[in-house]
């Protein structure tokens, strides 16, 4: 049964960094495409990025572009996320998900067709 376990969260000052990390139990990452997302308080869970199975290609929120990269240890089954420059509103839960298969090997799924989830990591960016 695939289970995601994410690590990594903490407190940091604005301008920071953090390193999230998404380790991947029972199928290799050709099999999984694998997103992060985040849910601040009061709002819905959003995507933040994701990485396709093939490992080739990537996608971003618009709020995260240019700060935020996505990667993959294939040896390790793990996906991290490296968040540079944070700001406040960076501050959330942030779970990563996955998609079993599916149609596309290189490019990631919808941002919907992502379940299977972690338990969350918290990410408070404050001074």
């Amino acid at each position: 049964q695939l289970q995601l376990v994410e690590s990594g969260g903490g407190y940091v000052q604005p301008g920071g960094s953090l390193r999230l990390s998404c380790a991947v139990s029972e199928f290799t990452l050709y099999y999984v495409a694998i997103g992060w997302f985040r849910q601040a308080p009061g709002k819905e869970r959003e995507g933040v990025s994701c990485i396709s199975r093939s490992g080739s290609n990537s996608d971003y929120a618009d709020s995260v572009k240019g700060r935020f990269t996505i990667s993959r240890d294939v040896a390790k089954n793990t996906v991290y996320l490296q968040m540079n420059s944070l700001k406040p509103e960076d501050t959330a839960v942030y779970y990563c998900g996955a998609v079993l298969g599916g149609a596309s090997y290189y490019y990631c799924p919808g941002w919907t067709e992502f379940g299977s989830w972690g338990q969350g990591t918290q990410v408070t960016v404050s001074s």
